[in-house]
């Protein structure tokens, strides 16, 4: 056993080592789901469309749909960095951090990163009911450049950090024997999914086609556009649209529903404005 002083926080913290069984390894880390792949059923696929204001939109080859809101988790993240900043502007010259800027930085980090791995366990659970075993996220690297917002840069770079997320998403996944795939985001966005024309506006969460009037939510159109592109052509997803609140009965708090957000503690059903759905 180990005693180590943090200092950031002023705290005497414990780190005791661990033996863990190879062998046993794969069984203690399904212990923490509810449902597991059932082979003796018919597998089905799924895309992920991971962005900074949706942290996951997800769309199943049988049409279910599940969105994680980040954006009151983005406006807490910078909320902490508004603090950070009016810290470091009162810092004596030569100065540039101190025990309460870091421990605003430790904070603002793990409240972020909790949340986060929270949805993609969350996510899992919710696949895994679906009898899901293989899923394709859209492979971003090297595409994400610097912007002339800072709000920007700071949602897209510090908050978002597509490349933590993913290896979540490859880890917890599979864990689960989820199959992680990447595949090209190209046209993933200003395609219509539906009948394929590039006469398409999008503007936050909105997407419209002018060709066939199809109105959907932009990160569920990305994710049916990624899983079409190695699927091929499926049905329209059954919760699309971004004034829909629900594609499930609110039944089980836990896993019905294709809106999500962030409570603190946990992911809970919410229609598109951001109002915790009723049971």
């Amino acid at each position: 056993m180990e005693l180590v002083y943090d200092e950031a926080t002023d705290t005497l913290r414990v780190k005791h080592p661990v033996r863990i069984q190879p062998d046993q390894l794969s069984e203690q880390r399904l212990d923490a789901y509810t449902h597991t792949l059932q082979a003796e059923n018919t597998t089905q696929s799924a895309a992920i469309d991971v962005g900074a204001n949706n942290t996951l939109a997800i769309v199943t080859s049988t049409g279910d749909t599940a969105v994680y809101h980040a954006r009151p988790l983005f406006e807490q993240f910078h909320r902490y960095s508004q603090q950070i900043a009016a810290l470091q502007s009162n810092l004596p010259d030569g100065q540039y951090t101190s025990w309460r800027i870091q421990r605003r930085f430790d904070e603002r980090g793990r409240k972020r990163d909790h949340a986060r791995d929270a949805a993609v366990k969350h996510a899992a659970e919710w696949l895994l009911e679906r009898n899901v075993d293989t899923v394709y996220v859209g492979d971003l690297t090297d595409v994400l450049d610097a912007h002339w917002s800072a709000s920007v840069n700071e949602k897209t770079h510090a908050f978002w950090s597509y490349r933590q997320l993913l290896d979540r998403i490859e880890l917890t996944l599979g864990d689960v024997g989820i199959t992680v795939e990447s595949v090209s985001e190209e046209d993933s966005s200003s395609l219509c999914p539906e009948c394929g024309s590039r006469d398409v506006s999008r503007k936050d969460d909105d997407f419209k086609c002018h060709e066939c009037a199809m109105d959907a939510h932009a990160d569920v159109a990305g994710a049916w556009n990624l899983l079409q592109s190695v699927d091929g052509p499926m049905a329209r997803p059954a919760a699309l649209a971004a004034e829909r609140q629900r594609d499930a009965p609110n039944n089980s708090p836990n896993r019905d529903g294709a809106y999500w957000e962030w409570n603190g503690h946990n992911w809970t059903p919410t229609d598109f404005r951001g109002t915790v759905a009723s049971t």
